[in-house]
């Protein structure tokens, strides 16, 4: 092998990562679909993509609060407990109406944010410990409200998780709007850029003269809020409220979503578009498992090697 074939071999080697970092999440989704096409009956009717894309719902918008919580270099554990604390909340006030009920829910994800936040921005606590010590209290409290799976007999919950608009559900409407006013406010509002400047460095936002404290507690008060949201839509399509269970793991599907569709775990990046197609993906991933009668289990190890293969390359380009 020449001298110049052997100087080519890290630039080609560098040259993949940064693609595979990149559009590797789209070439996974165009891959599932494609395997699904050939070998999975009934794939193509409308009946199945409207289910994928109701059961995707959920998982984008905690995604797209997970992206925030990251982007800034933290990390968000207790997005699924705000999930069964906005199930909890909005049982107990639904008897008031259904706008006050999801209110309340939203609020108590505000309030689960501020928390973390304070932690994380104040006292100095590492993201993952704030938001661990929040998973297990915000599961703690959702079953002390609501010890166990109640019906949800309201027809404004029955509409929002069943209606659409021109055959487009509200789940998927509510899901693609909150994507893309996401990717407007990281794009381009000031708040944005200064989340991904105290993702890149923290020291050197606080010398520039950035409000981190304040932008942190923006940040995980917006995962919590999208958090319940998620969860509000998740009872409205289950009709029935469930804390034990709701929000399951969904921390996991989260980072996942957010980190294969390229946004680095060192913060100081966020990738909305990417996060889509990695939510996408993992939503894919596991209809392919179910429909051909894999265990669950399967799902979680699938995501596993998914996010060891997309943090490898993270990690191989920083060496660079």
């Amino acid at each position: 092998m020449t001298d110049l074939a052997l100087r080519r071999l890290p630039a080609d080697r560098e040259r993949l990562l940064r693609l595979l970092q990149d559009y590797g999440v789209y070439a996974g989704v165009a891959v599932l679909l494609l395997v699904n096409i050939a070998a999975t009956d009934n794939f193509l009717s409308a009946e199945n993509f409207r289910t994928q894309a109701v059961q995707v719902a959920p998982v984008l918008i905690v995604a797209l609060g997970m992206a925030l919580a990251i982007g800034s270099e933290g990390v968000d554990l207790s997005v699924g407990s705000v999930m069964a604390l906005a199930t909890s909340l909005l049982s107990l006030y639904l008897g008031y109406g259904l706008w006050i009920a999801i209110l309340v829910a939203v609020v108590g994800g505000a309030v689960v944010g501020i928390a973390g936040g304070s932690l994380i921005a104040f006292v100095g606590v590492q993201p993952i410990v704030a938001t661990l010590a929040l998973m297990v209290a915000g599961r703690g409290i959702a079953l002390v409200l609501l010890p166990q799976l109640k019906d949800v007999r309201d027809p404004g919950m029955a509409s929002l998780g069943s209606g659409d608009v021109l055959g487009v559900p509200y789940l998927v409407l509510i899901a693609a709007a909150l994507a893309l006013l996401v990717a407007f406010v990281v794009r381009r509002t000031t708040f944005g850029r200064q989340l991904l400047a105290i993702g890149d460095s923290r020291p050197a936002a606080k010398l520039a003269g950035l409000p981190v404290r304040r932008v942190l507690i923006v940040v995980y008060v917006c995962s919590g809020v999208l958090a319940a949201v998620a969860g509000v839509l998740a009872t409205a399509r289950l009709h029935a409220s469930d804390p034990t269970s709701l929000g399951t793991l969904m921390e996991l599907s989260a980072i996942t979503a957010v980190v294969v569709g390229g946004t680095p775990l060192s913060g100081g990046r966020v990738r909305i578009g990417g996060t889509v197609a990695g939510a996408v993906l993992i939503q894919l991933l596991t209809a392919t498992l179910i429909k051909h009668d894999l265990p669950p289990s399967w799902t979680q190890i699938a995501q596993a090697v998914v996010i060891i293969l997309a943090v490898y390359a993270a990690r191989e380009r920083g060496k660079r």
